[in-house]
């Protein structure tokens, strides 16, 4: 990504019949890239940040390695 550009993350929980489908996104280092409650990941300066999404039900994680880079 390039610092001011945005991107989707998407989270799938399984089984598509669990209860509670609820997760919290967050960000390993919020000054490099943003995420919002929907996924919404905004670069806002150069270098490194891991996006996690957590299920509400079961602590469950996944990553994304986000790298952001300048606009030059």
């Amino acid at each position: 990504m390039k610092v001011g550009e945005t991107t989707q993350l998407t989270e799938t929980v399984t089984p598509a019949d669990a209860a509670d489908k609820s997760v919290t996104w967050s960000s390993s280092n919020g000054t490099v890239a943003s995420v919002n409650a929907s996924g919404l990941v905004t670069a806002k300066a150069t270098g490194n940040a891991k996006v996690t999404v957590k299920t509400t039900d079961g602590n469950f994680t996944a990553d994304s390695d986000i790298t952001v880079t300048d606009n030059n």
